[in-house]
Parts: C-alpha cells; structure tokens; sequence
C-alpha cells in the first residue's frame, strides 16, 4: 500500500517508521515543506520520497494529515476534494475543529478523525520513535461519519501498532483532553518560565536540577507551534481546567502563608490517590 504522510515531524515521522516496519506501507510518500525535514526523513528512510501535496494525494491509497492542528484546518479543504477511493485520516490533538470542518467538505466519509494519544517533548522527523503509540489509546471521533472501510483500516493499522480504539464524540475529547494533556503543558511552561525568571544562573539550573524537576518540566521542551494551535482550538476548555488549577495554587499557598499544615498534608494525601489511576 502506497502511503503518504503529510508533515514529516515527530508524529509523522513516528508513524512512517512504524508503517514500514510492519510492512503495512510499501512506499511512504513524505510532503515536508521544511527542507531540512524534508531532506532528514529521506536520509533516515522514514519516506521513499518527497512530493507536493497534490502528487501525493493523487499517488497515495491511505493519506496521514501529521501536521499542526492550525495547518490541518487549511490543507483538508483543499485535500478532500481531490479525494477519490483515497482515506484521511489526522492525528491531532483537537478534534472539534476539524470535525466541524470535515461535515462541510465533499468525501466526508472517506475522512476518519483521529488522534494517537501519544508524543513526546521532541520534535522533528530525527526524533521519530519506533516505540510510539504501543500500549497508548487511539481516540476516534464522529466514527458514524466514516465509511466502515475507512473506519476499519485505520482501527486495523494502529491496533497493528500496539494501541487500543476508544471511540468519543469531538467536543467530549476536548473537553478530556484540555484535563489530561493541555494544562499540563501549561503548567510546564508556566514553572520553567518561574524557575528561568528566579533563577539567572543556568549551571545551578543544570547542575541542582533533581528528577522531580526534571520530569515535572519535560513539557516545557515542547514546540510552541504546535502547541499554541492546540490551545487556540481548545481554549474555553482549556480556560476552564486554567481557572481550577490556579485555584488549587492558591490552597496550596494559602496553607504556606497560614502555616496551616494540616491542610497541607490533606491536599497531599488527596493528590496522592491519582496513583490509583494512574499506576
């Protein structure tokens, strides 16, 4: 099976390297207006060529729209017409956008709405992972509206790749997804951008930083073209869960200012039963 892959960073990058090794693509069409990705990816073998968007659409069987959420919203007016016998399908991390979107285009079936919960702090197709997406969750959204063909090959191939399908209307997973991964990346932001404004020296940074720090920043690292779409898309969800985590700051320093450890420790214990969750 031809596949082309559009945006050649570390999702679709990812997703190449996968598709090839387990043979699920013969041929992987890149389309990468970023050189220097582009020129990455045919040097590490995740595409066997790099083409327009339209050459791709045209030689392709199965198309992965792996770009920005922002850019997704441009391209998929101008890919959908063009579609034959072709599916879509996208990975991003918003989905009622683009849900939106794709019910007013032509070949609605033909498109499946996606997102692999899945990705890392890296970015570009020289982080691309042939660990990806195993043991993860692949959320699909307004399935009804897909063609059981199409539906059926994109369950077919990331179950291939090790990940569950949960299906989930769009505006549900927004709403979700602005809990377990949107302020999460605000939060990271948000205390790198602390720690950068208090603390001037960048080798104590280096030099004191523990494991806690360390992994409570990860996020920080992440792209903010990426990211910035995302919160665009998602915003009043995002606004939302924003206001309650601030609220939970000021408890937090309230029980500093107050001396009011009890409290304190009852915050603690309450957080700690996300272990149950997540273990």
């Amino acid at each position: 099976m031809k596949v082309a892959v559009i945006g050649m960073g570390l999702m679709g990058g990812s997703l190449s390297l996968l598709l090839k090794k387990h043979r699920i693509a013969t041929h992987i069409i890149g389309v990468e207006n970023n050189p220097e990705h582009a020129a990455i990816a045919l040097n590490l073998g995740l595409a066997d060529s790099i083409e327009t968007l339209i050459s791709a659409i045209e030689n392709a069987q199965l198309i992965f729209l792996a770009v920005p959420v922002d850019v997704a919203i441009e391209l998929l007016p101008i890919m959908m017409p063009l579609v034959k016998e072709q599916i879509v399908s996208d990975t991003g991390s918003t989905k009622l956008a683009i849900c939106k979107l794709a019910n007013s285009l032509p070949n609605r079936q033909q498109f499946v709405a996606a997102h692999p919960m899945w990705g890392t702090e890296n970015s570009g197709p020289q982080s691309a992972s042939d660990q990806a997406f195993k043991g993860r969750t692949l959320v699909i959204c307004e399935a009804e509206k897909s063609s059981e063909k199409a539906r059926q090959l994109i369950e077919y191939i990331y179950t291939q790749l090790g990940m569950h399908i949960l299906n989930m209307n769009a505006a549900d997973h927004d709403l979700h997804a602005a809990y377990i991964s949107h302020v999460s990346h605000i939060a990271a932001y948000a205390l790198a951008n602390t720690v950068l404004e208090k603390e001037r020296d960048d080798e104590t940074i280096f030099q004191l930083a523990s494991g806690g720090f360390e992994s409570t920043v990860r996020l920080a690292k992440s792209n903010a073209d990426m990211w910035v779409p995302i919160f665009k898309q998602n915003k009043e969800n995002v606004l939302d869960v924003l206001n309650e985590h601030i609220s939970q700051l000021r408890k937090f320093k309230s029980c500093l200012e107050k001396e009011n450890y009890t409290l304190l420790h009852q915050l603690i214990l309450q957080a700690n039963k996300v272990r149950r969750i997540l273990k």
